[in-house]
């Protein structure tokens, strides 16, 4: 089975800076897109930045200039680089990676979650 696992987070105030880390680990064939998502309180879970497998990008609207994502291939990781960061952005984040399995099948694997707190 592949597991994503998350690193990074914690408390931070507004304005900060933060770094966010995803490594897949177990057997597949590959893994296509991977991005993440954050949750907070009371509201659905939305996507933050997506990147594809050939690198390139796409991100939410309310995080375009702010946050940077990359991944490196070669070790199937995953970086979200969260700068001049709101109160707002205060959320469960999680990651996630479009997974082909050994078998062939299809599969969306998908981290813990770690804890982005921004205070004023």
């Amino acid at each position: 089975q592949v597991q994503l696992v998350e690193s990074g987070g914690g408390s931070v105030q507004a304005g900060g800076s933060l770094r966010l880390s995803c490594a897949a680990s177990g057997s597949r064939r590959s893994i296509g897109t991977m991005g993440w998502f954050r949750q907070a309180p009371g509201k659905q879970r939305e996507l933050v930045a997506k990147i594809f497998s050939d690198g390139s990008p796409d991100y939410a609207d309310s995080v375009k200039g702010r946050f940077t994502i990359s991944r490196d291939n070669a070790k199937n990781t995953v970086l979200l680089q969260m700068s001049s960061l709101k109160p707002e952005d205060t959320a469960t984040y999680y990651c996630y990676g479009a997974v082909i399995l050994v078998t062939g099948l299809p599969y969306t694997a998908w981290g813990q979650g770690t804890q982005v707190t921004v205070s004023t």
